[in-house]
């Protein structure tokens, strides 16, 4: 499975950026994708989930999957600098592998 992320950015606090996460591979083999996201020092943190069975998170965001294009997004709107942070997309095969994509920076700025 190979996972390309985008959509990362600069934006102001209250701003607006949808992050994608496009699947290739043996897509069939995923049971469910995460965000997660990290600033130095410290350790990813779970950010969304969407799982294949309809169990979903994403806090504040939103996560949604267009199946035809094999993608997950992450709609995250009203952005705090907080949020800043590079993200990154995971996916969890049904054998418990994982993958993961290369990061994407979202920079918000006050």
């Amino acid at each position: 499975v190979q996972l390309q992320a985008s959509g990362g950015g600069l934006v102001q606090a209250g701003g607006s950026l949808r992050l994608s996460c496009a699947a290739s591979g043996s897509i069939f083999s995923i049971n469910a994708m995460r965000w997660y996201r990290q600033t130095p020092g410290k350790q990813r943190e779970l950010v969304a989930t969407f799982t294949y069975s309809g169990t979903n998170y994403a806090g504040r965001f939103t996560i949604s999957r267009d199946n035809a294009k094999n993608t997950i997004y992450l709609q995250m709107n009203t952005l705090k600098p907080e949020d800043t942070a590079v993200y990154y997309c995971f996916a969890l095969g049904a054998d418990g592998a994982a993958y993961w994509g290369q990061g994407t920076q979202v920079t918000v700025s006050s």
